[in-house]
């Protein structure tokens, strides 16, 4: 059976829209043209495919439609005649590479890498390129950095504008820099591509708690980047995800409910996933420099590799969580070493390392932190104090399986309470 065309557009609107504007802002050379250009493609696409069908290669198809219609708009702007002659030759550069079917994985995936690399730029500021770097190549909502980010929308909004005008003014060259101008950019590129797979793994918004095309991108891209350079961050990364990526089948059940990791059926992880971490996790430790990627990564093969949940080496994480925060000390890690400290030590030792958490306020509007406390506190039998927790976690999450699993929290808070009083 043939494809209705119009659910083809849908598909590769969701599967290819980033890497069709990876190639347009290389071609066209600003991203205000490109988006533009994207819109028109995809506008084209829905007008043309359903009459005359799907072509062989959409990505092409997509970026010489985006790219034409462009060069048609400057055309017919007077301000641009000047520019005629160089469009012309623009428009047959277009034609030829089309013809030589040159947007292949390889050519789609430099696009990428490169538009990765501009956006972090050491001229731009550091949470600039982030931002600007997760709208652009991520296509996450500016509402969804600003969750990653704990920060308001408005601001990181104002970053991205700021970060789009300096690469204009000061004309930022769209390429893979140098090897020697590496180690300018990597953190960031680093960064990136982990809160793409972050936005996938755990959905900030959206009916889905997984976004399985954000963390396949992202997992692309890593493999892409570890297969450039030799770097421990950059192994322990892409082995990080994978080992995140490995349990995805076992985190929701059929009706798309939150599955806690000690509930999750560890027979249906990815073994293959598992394993192909664990080697890159080795062959990253032979080089004996250990950064938060890596740490991560260790932690998660510790989860992984534990037969079952009774099982898991509690002391080994909690020591590599120490390590971790002495390199990253972000309240996030801090949170997460607090979960595992409430597992060693108990959840009245959880509490106390939580209090000390908390007291700065920067996690204040973080759902998750009012989980994990809601949690500590359900474990020690408070059910008051687990109950005001839960519901402070459910007023500031949107997304709807982690509402759904709070509210069943809340339900079996207030079962037992009414079975105590009867």
């Amino acid at each position: 059976m043939t494809a209705d065309p119009r659910a083809v557009v849908e598909r590769v609107y969701r599967d290819e829209r980033r890497r069709v504007l990876a190639t347009l802002i290389r071609l066209l050379g600003g991203f205000e043209a490109a988006e533009e250009a994207l819109h028109d493609a995809f506008a084209a696409a829905a007008e043309r495919w359903p009459v005359e069908g799907v072509p062989a290669n959409p990505h092409a198809w997509l970026v010489s439609a985006g790219r034409f219609r462009t060069i048609d708009r400057w055309r017919r702007q007077a301000r641009l005649r000047a520019a005629l002659p160089d469009l012309a030759i623009l428009a047959a550069s277009v034609q030829e590479a089309v013809d030589r079917e040159t947007f292949d994985r390889e050519t789609i995936g430099d696009d990428e890498l490169r538009l990765i690399f501009t956006c972090c730029h050491p001229m731009l500021a550091a949470d600039a390129r982030v931002a600007l770097t997760l709208r652009e190549v991520g296509g996450l909502t500016t509402e969804e950095i600003a969750r990653a980010y704990l920060a308001r929308t408005p601001t990181i909004a104002q970053r991205i504008v700021r970060a789009k005008t300096a690469i204009r003014e000061t004309g930022v060259p769209y390429a893979v820099p140098e090897r020697a101008e590496w180690p300018q950019r990597l953190e960031s590129v680093l960064r990136v591509i982990y809160l793409i797979f972050n936005e996938g793994y755990v959905a900030t918004g959206g009916p889905s708690l997984i976004r399985h095309d954000l963390a396949a991108e992202a997992i692309r891209l890593g493999h892409l980047l570890a297969g450039l350079v030799d770097e421990p961050e950059v192994q322990g990364l892409l082995a990080l995800m994978l080992l995140h990526e490995a349990r995805r089948a076992t985190r929701v059940d059929a009706a798309g409910d939150l599955v806690l990791l000690e509930d999750q059926r560890r027979e249906r992880w990815d073994r293959g996933a598992i394993d192909a971490a664990q080697h890159l996790i080795d062959r990253a430790l032979t080089q004996r420099r250990a950064g938060p990627y890596l740490l991560q990564a260790a932690i998660a093969s510790l989860h992984a590799r534990a037969p079952d949940f009774a099982a898991t080496d509690w002391v080994q994480i909690v020591a590599l969580y120490d390590v971790l925060l002495r390199l990253d000390p972000s309240p996030v890690i801090a949170l997460n070493r607090v979960a595992a400290l409430g597992m060693r030590d108990g959840p009245a030792a959880g509490l106390a390392a939580l209090e000390a958490v908390l007291a700065d306020g920067r996690l204040d509007g973080y759902h998750l932190a009012h989980a994990v406390a809601a949690d500590l506190h359900r474990r020690l039998g408070a059910s008051d104090q687990a109950a005001a927790a839960y519901r402070r976690a459910l007023a500031l999450t949107r997304q709807p399986a982690e509402r759904r699993f709070l509210e069943r929290r809340l339900a079996a808070l207030d079962e037992a309470q009414r079975k105590q009083s009867s």
